[in-house]
């Protein structure tokens, strides 16, 4: 089991100066925990520390344990707002997570099976995806770190949307339950076939 955990401490000094200063000073991250019952908390974290998790992926979708100044706080990242050009984060935002009450969260989409598709391995088609992740409802004990996408039986022509995605136990997509049932993948033609079919046509 992954240790997702994080030190943070308070953070007082605030506004746009003052966070240049603490990312330059002290490759720090500046940072805020909302949600629940209790007020915003301005927080900083070790930049390096905050790099170290997110190369796992599933913190994106896993309850975090953040210790800021000796309390702990359960939280889900909601907002990462990285460098545009070198990609480090600049500030993030966490909410919190409080036992009993849904949550919702990206969780990624893991796509198996797609070598050996139907759609692949014996029509010849090219598999493209429509969707990386997934906005999820649930309780806190039944976040998934991803979801996955069986393209086994795919055929060419044929679409996956969210309502044939397999979900866990207590675990709604968002989109669906707004009525949105929207592709997820889809299994075409190769675009050289279809060029020379076209011209054969005309």
């Amino acid at each position: 089991m992954n240790n997702f955990a994080l030190n943070a401490e308070v953070r007082s000094d605030l506004g746009k100066g003052a966070s240049r200063r603490l990312r330059r000073n002290a490759s720090l991250v500046p940072a805020v925990v909302y949600g629940g019952d209790k007020e915003p908390v301005s927080i900083s974290l070790v930049a390096k520390d905050l790099a170290k998790l997110l190369e796992n992926e599933a913190a994106f979708s896993h309850v975090l344990s953040l210790d800021v100044a000796g309390t702990k706080e359960t939280v889900l990242i909601k907002a990462l707002q990285r460098h545009p050009a070198k990609g480090f984060v600049l500030h993030a935002d966490f909410i919190r997570v409080v036992a009993g009450q849904k949550l919702s969260a990206h969780v990624p989409l893991h796509y198996i099976n797609q070598e050996t598709s139907v759609g692949v391995k014996q029509q010849g088609g090219e598999i493209l995806h429509s969707l990386n992740e997934v906005e999820v409802s649930c309780l806190p004990k039944d976040l998934p770190e991803f979801l996955e996408v069986d393209m086994a039986k795919v055929e060419i022509g044929q679409t996956v949307h969210l309502s044939d995605l397999k979900l866990p136990k207590g675990v709604e997509l968002v989109a669906l339950a707004h009525g949105s049932d929207l592709p997820v993948a889809n299994v075409h033609a190769p675009r050289v076939a279809k060029e020379e079919g076209d011209a054969a046509a005309e």
